[in-house]
């Protein structure tokens, strides 16, 4: 279901014919770089945190992981993860298919700034075998994004 409300948004753009399909899964950044045949950086992970009990988004590069005090400077909060059974009924994509599109209503996206480095990234598109390559630019239009922050670090 989830695949399908992203392939109708990207329908609306004409941007459809974009979004692969794998046989295979690509259900975490590894698994995604080896299904799309790119380095593990360009896959743009879609992290679901809660803020208060509201849903929050963060778009990172493949290759980066949150650093708690710069989430905390950012948010003045602690970064808190939503538990991978409850992220759907939250953001509206099941874990492995967390995308920044087509998401519950409310729910903030922000893109963290390791992406900046990326021509062109692949974020999932809804389900767990599925991705979109989209320049920067492109990310920043059909994510909706809040805007750009600065929490990760290399791993």
């Amino acid at each position: 279901m989830s695949l399908e409300k992203v392939q109708d948004y990207f329908d609306s753009c004409q941007m459809k014919e974009r979004i692969q399909v794998f046989s295979q899964s690509s259900a975490t950044v590894e698994l995604a770089a080896k299904a799309v045949g790119c380095e593990p950086a360009r896959i743009a992970k879609t992290l679901s945190f809660f803020q208060e009990e509201q849903a929050v988004l963060i778009v990172t590069a493949g290759d980066v992981k949150i650093d708690n005090p710069k989430y905390k400077a950012r948010f003045h909060q602690k970064a808190k993860m939503i538990p991978g059974e409850l992220v759907e009924s939250y953001v509206g994509h099941a874990p492995g298919g967390v995308c920044p599109f087509a998401v519950k209503e409310g729910v903030p996206v922000y893109l963290d700034e390791s992406l900046r480095r990326f021509e062109t990234v692949y974020p999932a598109a809804g389900s767990g075998n599925s991705a979109i390559g989209l320049t920067i630019a492109e990310l920043e239009t059909h994510s909706k994004t809040c805007g750009w922050v600065d929490v990760c670090k290399a791993t």
